[in-house]
């Protein structure tokens, strides 16, 4: 059986459960999970051509999306960008990955 690289394991539609953070580290999980019930939660979908959605509640609480690109650099930085910028957007440094459970460092 071929173990899967972080480079495998992140093209998914990732969804923040903040019910899960700790004062170090922001979780996301799998859009299939079953989360409780929460007033908007942000997301973003890495597919697998480099292309990203970022989801989230705009001001008024209705669903928004932005897309951009995005690049796994280093090996454990995830990094996001606009569609109209070279510069990334945010990073985000990998503390753990697995099929179920995305960990970043806050």
């Amino acid at each position: 059986m071929t173990k899967k690289t972080t480079k495998d394991l992140l093209p998914q539609h990732w969804v923040h459960s903040h019910e899960e953070d700790t004062d170090a580290e922001k979780v996301y999980r799998p859009a299939s999970y079953h989360f409780p019930p929460s007033r908007g939660r942000q997301s973003f979908e890495l597919r697998p051509n480099g292309s990203l959605v970022e989801h989230g509640p705009s001001p008024d609480d209705r669903a928004q999306k932005s897309q951009g690109s995005w690049k796994l650099e280093g090996g454990d930085t995830l990094t996001f960008f606009t569609k109209t910028s070279s510069e990334p957007k945010r990073s985000m440094k990998i503390a753990s990955l697995d099929e179920k459970r995305l960990v970043v460092k806050k």
